[in-house]
């Protein structure tokens, strides 16, 4: 992968997440909290959606494998930079950087995917319920799962791919906390010009199409939430919408934010901020805000907490 870059650079350096050494130390241990939280809370919800016959539907297995996707995308950059924080060595590879980029792009994306995917079950259950079980069938839900991971591993390898080609002469620090696509191609000192109409071409199809996906259903979803008698069926119905346009509004707002607009807009301290939104505290808060509000994710997890073969699959 280091391609003709590796005669002219051959590590990067991490910068981290601040310049001032008690300031970084505090934010080092808040993340390995946060970190550990992520882990145990995503990790529980797929063992209690495994063990629970009640929970094997078209949601809790989107919802499964979006606990999945969190524990790795968190696991792509933060136990790297706990590690440089502890060895007091900062330094990446050429290799190992383009291998957490191409990581980092494909778990991001299939978030991505798998929100909408989520957001077109809600559609469905809302919208058209007497019709639900002919159409999320699991030959849909599982089509919709392949396509979530191919479509967003062909973004990652095309970008991935691209940044071999540009040269790195001697600059190689990097004001991130890991390799990140767009700090990589400021650094760089070729033309990037067919690196960023990647990002606003196939960057767009992977991030924004699967946004726009979102918005229809939940417009339609309101739609029918208006033609609601019951107050109850709308608290509910608007309680399950609050909580994943929430999440959506987290993940997208950052990520389009810091890839989709001009590089003059956003400092290098505002992109690392941004980051620290997606890559941390969004799959942090994902086990909360879609199982812990529902009654019966409630009721598995608390089953296999209490279970004592609960942790043994």
């Amino acid at each position: 992968m280091e391609g003709g870059n590796s005669s002219r650079i051959s590590e990067f350096i991490l910068l981290g997440l601040s310049d001032q050494s008690k300031q970084e130390r505090l934010l080092v241990l808040l993340f390995m909290f946060m970190y550990l939280i992520t882990e145990l809370g995503n990790l529980l919800i797929i063992l209690a959606i495994r063990t629970d016959s009640h929970l094997h539907s078209p949601m809790y297995f989107f919802l499964s494998n979006l606990s999945l996707v969190d524990i790795c995308f968190t696991s792509t950059t933060i136990p790297k930079m706990l590690a440089n924080h502890v060895s007091g060595n900062k330094m990446i590879t050429y290799s190992g950087c383009l291998t957490q980029v191409l990581f980092f792009i494909w778990f991001a994306g299939i978030d991505s995917f798998l929100l909408t995917a989520m957001a077109y079950d809600c559609y469905v259950a809302i919208c058209t319920p007497l019709h639900y079980s002919t159409v999320m069938t699991p030959r849909v839900y599982a089509l919709l799962l392949v396509v979530s991971w191919l479509s967003a591993f062909i973004n990652a390898l095309t970008n991935t791919v691209l940044l071999t080609r540009l040269s790195f002469c001697g600059h190689s620090k990097i004001p991130h906390f890991f390799c990140d696509l767009s700090p990589l191609l400021k650094l760089s000192c070729s033309d990037t010009f067919i690196n960023d109409l990647m990002v606003y071409t196939v960057g767009a199809l992977s991030s924004i199409t699967p946004f726009i996906g979102i918005l229809i259903s939940y417009m339609r979803i309101f739609m029918a939430m208006l033609r609601i008698l019951s107050v109850s069926g709308k608290r509910k119905a608007f309680s399950t919408c609050s909580s994943h346009l929430a999440v959506v509004s987290l993940f997208y707002g950052t990520l389009i934010g810091v890839y989709f607009s001009p590089t003059s807009v956003h400092t290098a301290q505002e992109d690392t901020a941004a980051a620290v939104m997606y890559t941390v505290v969004t799959p942090m808060l994902n086990p909360f805000i879609y199982s812990l509000r529902n009654k019966d994710m409630k009721g598995a997890l608390r089953k296999l907490i209490t279970r004592k073969s609960g942790f043994i699959i």
